[in-house]
């Protein structure tokens, strides 16, 4: 990929996008099935646990928010308890304007799935027009936030949001303040969206609205270019699944980008993820063809994860500099770290890990990474926050902050990611990455090792690296204290 795509990455933390469009609650049911109901053929699903997330535009807005952009946020719930979860979960960084319709039930999708394999999907909604007070309602919201946003997105999911005149007038007063409209299409007529910059429909969502047939290339591009001219868009960006996404512009350029998916494990919400980068792309200032390349990135990223997920920009840039492992980032939170390391893990790695205060790096802790790490294929290393150490060491320490300290272990080959963590214990950080390999000094006794025992209990093994004498961070600050 070229360094302007990683470029423009870095350009999508802040732009400011306004999402409208149909929320509701994805709520997923994971369990197994180990055997057929004796009442009818049907599984038997064991019930292990249970997710619940914004979906449909609430979605975008994840995605949106997960890659750094300032969202706007306005959309319609029912007066139910699912219609209150949708209001909670809205990410406390956007602006957000749910509206509430008394007697609607707010869209709840519910999946089954087992062996990431969904078995199931249940949905509750109301599908019926808003009302006209809250159509007038979302309308002025709509247009005093237009003067701060550059792109405007319609997530339309087909449920009532939308009905009579809402996607026209938005995308008329849109277009008239010189705004890009991005639109997530599932109505067939798209006379309502005439007008919009760029429609991002699926193959079927194409063919519905065109009736042309769309099995080939060279067929979607006649559908497109038969829409661009119908309805006056800029450009139709069509995905096509496994065989990835085409661009197609109204001055009659097209551009075909193959799937960026390596692993396929569920697509719930990948086009929202499409649209969200797509939108902060183009209001980062980025052409269409390279906002369209890098949704096409983060399509491919997000469908190797289960669930209604969302990509960050470490994920992006990762992906993007794939092969060139010198400049991925090595410090990352602890949500994009286990995505890193389970990506790892699909890769057949072995996943190590140690940690520390590591407050002034000497050669005993060079020595016990260096060890570490030729005995696993990744080393994780988990770093005591500010807050912890001064809680162990003190309040004179640490000497240099977590920034530092995290900078100065990610500049060693040894290490491969560094993750840090607010407790006095690490003890929920290796619950979380269950690490195959756990490494600490020869001066712990097996049993004062935090997580052993976890850690042996799945087949893991724990090593007691080699101390290099004389080496000491406090007896370091001791006889520097003394000098001076």
């Amino acid at each position: 990929m070229p360094d302007s795509l990683v470029r423009l990455v870095d350009c999508l933390a802040g732009v400011r996008v306004l999402c409208v469009g149909d929320v509701m609650l994805d709520h997923f049911v994971y369990g197994e099935v180990e055997r057929v109901s004796p009442e009818a053929p049907i599984p038997v699903l064991a019930i292990e646990r249970e997710t619940r997330t914004l979906g449909g535009a609430g979605n975008v807005l994840r995605n949106l928010d997960a890659l750094g952009a300032q969202a706007c946020f306005v959309s319609v719930v029912g007066d139910d308890p699912a219609g209150i979860e949708v209001r909670k979960l809205v990410p406390p960084s956007a602006e957000a304007h749910v509206l509430v319709e008394r007697q609607r039930v707010t869209t709840v999708k519910t999946r089954y799935v087992a062996a990431h394999q969904q078995l199931l999907r249940a949905d509750r909604e109301t599908v019926s027009p808003i009302k006209r007070h809250l159509r007038d309602d979302l309308l002025r919201l709509v247009e005093e936030a237009l003067a701060e946003h550059r792109v405007v997105i319609l997530s339309d999911y087909a449920k009532g949001l939308f009905a009579g005149d809402v996607a026209t007038t938005i995308i008329a007063a849109a277009r008239a303040s010189g705004r890009i409209v991005v639109v997530d299409p599932k109505d067939r007529d798209w006379g309502r969206y005439a007008g919009a910059t760029v429609l991002k429909p699926n193959r079927r969502e194409l063919a519905n609205a065109t009736g042309m047939p769309v099995g080939s290339e060279a067929e979607i591009v006649a559908a497109a270019r038969k829409a661009i001219e119908r309805h006056g868009f800029d450009a139709l960006l069509v995905s096509r699944s496994e065989d990835g996404v085409l661009l197609v512009e109204a001055g009659g350029a097209v551009h075909d980008f193959a799937t960026e998916a390596r692993e396929v494990f569920d697509v719930s919400g990948a086009g929202d993820t499409m649209v969200a980068t797509l939108a902060a792309a183009l209001a980062a200032g980025a052409s269409l063809a390279d906002a369209a390349r890098l949704s096409n990135v983060a399509a491919g990223i997000v469908v190797g994860k289960v669930g209604t997920a969302v990509v960050h920009r470490t994920e992006l840039t990762a992906a993007l500099l794939a092969g060139d492992e010198e400049r991925l980032p090595k410090v990352l939170p602890r949500n994009l770290a286990l995505d890193r390391i389970e990506t790892w893990r699909r890769q057949g790695a072995r996943i190590g890990f140690t940690n520390g205060c590591f407050d002034l790096l000497h050669p005993g802790h060079v020595s016990l990474l260096a060890q570490a790490r030729a005995a696993c294929d990744r080393l994780v290393v988990g770093l005591n926050s500010d807050a912890s150490v001064r809680r162990l060491k003190g309040p004179g320490r640490p000497v240099q902050t977590e920034a530092a300290r995290a900078q100065v272990l990610a500049s060693l080959a040894s290490v491969d990611l560094v993750v840090s963590f607010e407790e006095d214990t690490p003890i929920e950080l290796i619950h979380a990455i269950r690490p195959d390999l756990l490494v600490k000094g020869a001066d712990y006794r097996l049993e004062e090792v935090v997580g052993a025992d976890f850690v042996q209990s799945y087949g893991g093994r724990v090593l007691l690296a080699a101390i290099e004498p004389g080496h000491s961070t406090t007896a370091t600050i001791r006889r520097l204290s003394g000098a001076a």
